[in-house]
């Protein structure tokens, strides 16, 4: 039977000590490691069976009771030698930690290490601040960390037990209901994960209905896959239904385990100096020789342990090494989202220059359209500039079409081309180019630029306008009697002229609108750039906190830069509409000429007879008397409204086409897009480089919580790629 063992731990031993060195790092924390832990109640004879398993005499006294998880691990080599030191818990701190690890004592033999092992454990449990006394005197009860034993010699087995502390129900002189607490949650921890054997340790002379630790472990293995039972103090059943209860455990016949039930013999206060062959003796006795010898004794439950452990560190191995390497890739994720270290003025300083140059990347892409140059312009609100001008060809559309309170006349009927030179009369929603202007407002539309949200309002409340639910109304047809009324109520004595200043009262009255859609427009087109800003920031700062501080930080420069933005469309409106009407483009005595001639043409055309020249080319012919009289008929009143009709269409047309450059050049293009003080060139380089030091620290110094969090993530970065060299070597 020892040649077994021998053969399946000796072809393992550098698995075995892989996974040591992993518990060595405490990489448990993180990744659950192949592992045998015994548990049990107080008084259920764990200490006894620990000494059995390992010969290391683990105290009796309360005072030295098991108080901290303790990890014994047994290795064959020709070295004779123990080594024994702390591995902090997974909460301490750092000067706690730096302070435990100097705990480090080794012992030239295995002998003079059992020798001293009340001592050392004394000095250990000082070492992490433990009572000496369990009743009395300060210092805590029960620790996080763990003792790591290390025996080395010619006649060890490969074993590894963890050891941790017994549950107690009621709390005695020097323990606390917290510590009852702490305790049960220390084994939980152990025993939660899938690569952990659970050894139950229970006492034989005890109703197995009143441990609690295998309903504990029923918790997390459901279907006792993974727990062993332990029976100890055979010796100590005497009743005759108590011995055949025990032995329908060890038989399966009672509350089956899938790894059964070992039962054995521990030497304890009333065994002497007996050796384990001559304790096994009790089960050469009835009723405990009718059981199977590969379920009792020590040596059995050696072999059984040393096999399982074999058996689960082979087969969660690849496991092992996948967990580690997710686990890494993992931390390298989160540690990635909180951004380069920024502890100092430098570090912060370069943190955030990073930031605003990437922000000026997405701003020079999203205004040259460029959205192949980063995966991130697939979101619909970086697509800047292509929103721009989708709403600015609306804005351009229903000007052309609505910004004038009354429509003109066509004075042209007989010509088609009249109405494309005269878009502002002009019906052409069934024209191709009205078709695309619809879509076009569709895609203004499902951009939701007129659905300001609660906190868009908040910060843009004092600069954009309502945008209203319908369309501006279409102008109406009664030009003839509206300006009738105008020359009659500011007509003067005058031979055949009118005041100058009519065509002025007329123009401010038909241009009336300009100023409501032209704020409409640009508030949209600011409501659209403040999106993208956020989008971008939110694109390249991930950090909330971060991001939030540094919105505030330029939310009153970008504030300021739309203020100017609309108050430069409101001065080309003041200019429009204030000013007295002038030009000195050709265009306007052009128009106005032309507006002259279709009136003479119209007066004519009733006398003009049709003649039919070369080439059946059709010419109209008018007798030159007939044009000296067209005029004749009209009173000075009618002529006078004509004039001013036509003068107010021509400067009308000129005007309207100007004013609608000069708002998306000068205010839309220069002040909001791509000139100096475009909102797009508040958060720049030279803004971080010309920010405040604490400034700076409150933008994006990081919190307590970010440095201990990166701190975290570093050290366990740290210890898992060192756990993965180990599983690779």
């Amino acid at each position: 039977m020892a040649v077994g063992r021998d053969i399946i731990a000796l072809s393992n031993p550098a698995l075995l000590e892989k996974v040591d060195k992993l518990r060595d790092l405490n990489i448990g924390q993180h990744v659950p490691l192949p592992q045998l832990v015994v548990v049990g109640d107080q008084s259920s004879g764990k200490s006894s069976l620990l000494e059995s398993l390992t010969g290391i005499p683990f105290p009796k006294d309360q005072s030295l009771c098991t108080r901290h998880a303790t990890q014994i691990t047994s290795r064959r080599n020709s070295d004779d030698r123990v080594d024994i030191r702390i591995i902090p818990g997974p909460h301490a701190s750092e000067d706690y930690r730096k302070d435990v690890e100097t705990f480090q004592t080794r012992m030239s033999s295995g002998l003079k290490f059992r020798e001293q092992f009340v001592d050392i454990l004394k000095k250990a449990n000082e070492r992490m601040g433990l009572r000496a006394d369990i009743s009395t005197g300060n210092g805590a009860v029960f620790s996080e960390d763990v003792l790591k034993i290390e025996v080395h010699g010619p006649d060890e087995d490969y074993l590894t037990i963890i050891d941790v502390p017994g549950i107690f129900r009621t709390t005695t002189q020097g323990t606390t209901k917290d510590d009852m607490v702490m305790v049960k949650d220390l084994v939980k921890r152990y025993i939660r994960d899938d690569r952990t054997i659970i050894l139950a340790v229970l006492p034989s002379n005890v109703d197995i209905a009143t441990q609690e630790i295998l309903e504990l472990a029923e918790d997390y293995d459901k279907n006792g896959e993974r727990t062993l039972g332990v029976l100890t103090k055979p010796d100590l059943v005497l009743e005759p239904s108590a011995q055949a209860a025990v032995c329908d455990l060890v038989q399966g016949k009672k509350r089956p385990l899938t790894l059964g039930y070992f039962l054995v013999r521990n030497r304890g206060a009333s065994s002497g100096s007996k050796e384990q062959p001559e304790l096994d003796q009790i089960f050469q006795q009835h009723p405990w020789i009718d059981l199977p010898q590969d379920r009792v004794g020590i040596p059995a439950l050696k072999e059984q342990l040393g096999s399982l452990l074999v058996e689960i560190t082979r087969r969660e191995f690849p496991k092992l090494l996948q967990d580690v390497s997710n686990q890494i890739k993992e931390c390298k994720r989160e540690l990635n989202s909180l951004g380069p270290p920024r502890q100092d003025e430098r570090e912060q300083r370069s943190f955030l220059s990073r930031i605003a140059e990437t922000f000026q990347d997405r701003a020079r892409a999203a205004l040259a359209a460029d959205y192949n140059a980063d995966p991130v312009f697939d979101q619909d609100e970086l697509r800047l500039i292509t929103h721009v001008v989708n709403i600015t060809d609306v804005f351009s559309a229903d000007f052309q079409q609505g910004a004038h309170s009354r429509h003109f006349e066509n004075l042209d009927l007989s010509i088609s081309s009249v109405a494309s030179e005269m878009p502002a009369d002009c019906d052409c929603e069934e024209t191709p180019v009205g078709l695309m202007i619809d879509k076009l407002r569709a895609l203004v539309e499902e951009a939701g630029v007129d659905n300001v949200a609660p906190g868009e309002l908040a910060e843009l409340g004092d600069i954009i306008v309502p945008l209203p639910p319908h369309r501006t109304p279409m102008p109406r047809d009664d030009f003839s009697a509206w300006i009738n009324d105008v020359y009659l109520q500011s007509r003067g004595l005058d031979l055949g002229t009118f005041n100058a200043n009519l065509v002025s009262t007329a123009f401010a009255e038909q241009s009336r609108k300009w100023g409501d859609m032209t704020k409409i427009y640009m508030s949209r087109i600011i409501i659209t750039l403040h999106r993208f800003i956020a989008a971008a920031f939110r694109s390249i700062c991930p950090e909330e906190q971060t991001r939030g501080q540094l919105w505030s930080a330029i939310l009153e420069s970008l504030v300021e830069r739309y203020k100017v933005a609309m108050a430069q469309a409101s001065l080309l409106i003041e200019v429009e509409q204030r000013k007295k009407p002038y030009t000195l483009n050709r265009q306007f005595t052009e128009a106005l000429s032309k507006a002259r001639g279709y009136r003479v043409t119209g007066l004519l055309r009733p006398k003009a007879r049709k003649d039919i020249r070369q080439y059946g080319e059709l010419q109209y012919m008018v007798n030159l008397d007939d044009i000296a009289k067209a005029a004749e008929g009209k009173s000075n009143v009618e002529q006078l409204q004509e004039e001013i009709h036509d003068i107010l269409h021509a400067y009308y047309s000129l005007a309207l086409d100007r004013f609608i450059d000069n708002v998306f050049q000068l205010a839309v293009d220069y002040y909001l897009l791509h000139g100096p003080s475009s909102p797009l060139k508040v958060f720049t380089q030279d803004w971080v480089i010309n920010l405040e030091s604490e400034k700076l620290e409150r933008i994006v110094g990081e919190t307590k919580s970010a440095k201990k969090r990166r701190s975290k993530l570093a050290k366990k970065i740290e210890d898992l790629s060192n756990a993965l060299k180990i599983l690779k070597t």
